[in-house]
């Protein structure tokens, strides 16, 4: 079965005026997710928190735990940076004492207690940043190294 040339040529003629719109409409959406790509650029800063933590975990009394985490910052703007080094002595000892007031190691030792900690880690750097007026946040805290020795 061959279409006969009049009616691809009907086919087309009718098909044609419709083509231009449809590549407008697809090019107006690609114009507007630019725009707002330019008004917002994503930036991921990562600040290392150096040296890295050392402390001991665990009751009182019982035998000795040791937690060593490397830690750092993410960031998503370019100025937090500046804020985070300007007040970096706060930041370590607000992580000092979160991880020093950690009793449970078994909890360290898995996914959903480090889970955790990062997150109240986060929790406890934008409030002393909130603290010192910056005018910034950070979006996130990262274990790159974390260890329990018991």
């Amino acid at each position: 079965m061959t279409l006969k040339p009049k009616y691809l040529l009907l086919a087309l003629f009718f098909a044609f005026p419709l083509a231009p719109t449809a590549f407008a409409q697809e090019e107006e959406g690609g114009d507007e997710t630019q725009e707002e790509q330019e008004k917002e650029p994503a930036i991921t800063d990562y600040i290392e928190m150096d040296p890295p933590f050392v402390t001991h975990v665990g009751d009182p009394g019982t035998k000795l735990t040791y937690l060593k985490a490397a830690v750092t910052i993410r960031a998503s703007k370019e100025t937090t940076r500046p804020a985070v080094e300007a007040h970096m002595p706060r930041l370590r000892h607000e992580l000092v004492m979160l991880f020093g007031e950690q009793t449970d190691a078994e909890q360290l030792s898995s996914t959903e207690g480090q889970q955790s900690l990062r997150e109240e880690a986060t929790k406890r750097i934008n409030t002393a940043l909130e603290e010192q007026q910056t005018g910034e946040s950070i979006t996130g805290v990262l274990f790159t190294e974390f260890v329990v020795q018991k």
